[in-house]
């Protein structure tokens, strides 16, 4: 890979990760777009990761109360409340998870990167995200997840696992649909985020093993690339929902798809 692939791939991942437009959509369309050959999926994988890190140091206060829950539950420490949020953050994960594996083990990742789908999914699920984010009551905290708000987050970022649908936005509607705020929605899809891609860069590492020199450092220098832009525009957005709504993505989402669908 060159160096503007690299940068090319780290931007795009960095911008479209958070924001509610589908980041594996847009990485797929990159070779369409551009004529850069297909990374696939171990860049994809890597750029991910880089995300992942950008995550974890923007959201350190609730990363350590996660972390906090955690060793409650195994007895150091007490904390109900971040033991309690810890299991519904574990909980919410188990779908995406055990659709990940099924997909994967079946070799059906594959049959997902074409841009039919992509069009088709980011249309359907934005106009979901603007009925969601416009009816959607805006009263509820991360802190008031109950089970049942974790366990129906998770279904929808089990959903995002098909190219175009959008892991931030699929699980943001879901959230705004069950009356969280704007921004508390973003901060519970961004931390549910957190087991679900490290996950995904597990399954990676036989992969990245497996893989030549080159391409480990290819993998290795995106995902650098990546947590720059995905920081940058993290905060972007955690800012912007606080005196906007979604509906500039909605309109970017049915735009974009409605082109795929006329030009390829």
């Amino acid at each position: 890979m060159t160096l503007i692939q690299q940068l090319i791939i780290a931007i795009v991942q960095g911008i479209t990760e958070f924001l509610p437009i589908s980041s594996s959509g847009h990485l797929i369309l990159i070779p369409f777009i551009t004529d850069l050959p297909d990374q696939g999926p171990l860049i994809d994988v890597a750029v991910h990761v880089g995300s992942l890190l950008a995550i974890m140091i923007y959201f350190w206060r609730d990363v350590l109360g996660l972390a906090r829950g955690g060793f409650s539950v195994v007895g150091i420490g007490k904390d109900p409340l971040q033991r309690r949020l810890f299991w519904w953050i574990v909980i919410g994960t188990i779908p995406a998870v055990a659709l990940g594996l099924f997909l994967k083990m079946g070799g059906y990742l594959e049959g997902f990167r074409t841009t039919d789908l992509v069009a088709a999914n980011l249309i359907i699920y934005g106009i979901l995200l603007g009925l969601a984010d416009h009816f959607g009551k805006q009263v509820k905290k991360y802190e008031d997840m109950t089970l049942r708000d974790a366990i129906l987050v998770g279904l929808a970022q089990a959903l995002a696992l098909i190219p175009g649908t959008s892991r931030s936005g699929a699980t943001m509607t879901m959230a705004r649909f069950l009356g969280y705020q704007r921004v508390e929605a973003a901060r519970f899809s961004f931390l549910l985020a957190i087991p679900a891609v490290a996950g995904a860069g597990l399954l990676a590492v036989l992969d990245l093993a497996e893989a030549s020199a080159q391409m480990q450092w290819d993998a290795l220098v995106t995902g650098v690339f990546t947590f720059v832009a995905a920081f940058a525009t993290m905060a972007f957005l955690m800012n912007f929902l606080k005196r906007a709504s979604m509906m500039v993505f909605v309109v970017y989402r049915v735009l974009l798809g409605a082109a795929l669908l006329y030009f390829f």
